[in-house]
């Protein structure tokens, strides 16, 4: 079982950074895969960007390129999602999951769907 714990969401005026933290706590016997998803106010979820295990292989979706970095740190457990840039239209509630996969290198596509979940948090984006 996984513990997934998001951190570092705030309010942030347009133009702004945040870099947001998922720790993970526990164990899993598998090759897992790391995503951050958002979702804003009346909008389906969205997949951000993810990174595998190795943190050798990253993904980052074509609507956040250039202005959003993931990175693990294996060390101390926890992916990190840096935003620059930052927009209105990147308002939301920003979710961190780790899904099971078959592959610890192999990722063609960052996961849609995962299997542990943490609570969320929130990034504002207003003056």
């Amino acid at each position: 079982q996984l513990q997934v714990v998001e951190s570092g969401g705030g309010l942030v005026p347009p133009g702004g950074s945040l870099r947001l933290s998922c720790a993970t706590s526990g164990f899993v016997n598998g090759y897992y895969v790391i995503g951050w998803f958002r979702q804003a106010p009346g909008k389906e979820r969205e997949g951000v960007s993810c990174i595998n295990m190795n943190g050798d292989r990253t993904i980052v979706a074509d609507s956040v390129k250039g202005r959003f970095t993931i990175s693990r740190d294996n060390a101390k457990n926890t992916v990190y999602l840096q935003i620059s840039s930052l927009k209105p239209e990147d308002t939301g509630t920003y979710y961190c999951a780790v899904s099971m996969v078959v592959s610890a290198r192999t990722m063609p596509a960052c996961p849609r769907e995962a299997e542990y979940w943490g609570q969320g948090t929130q990034v504002t984006v207003s003056l």
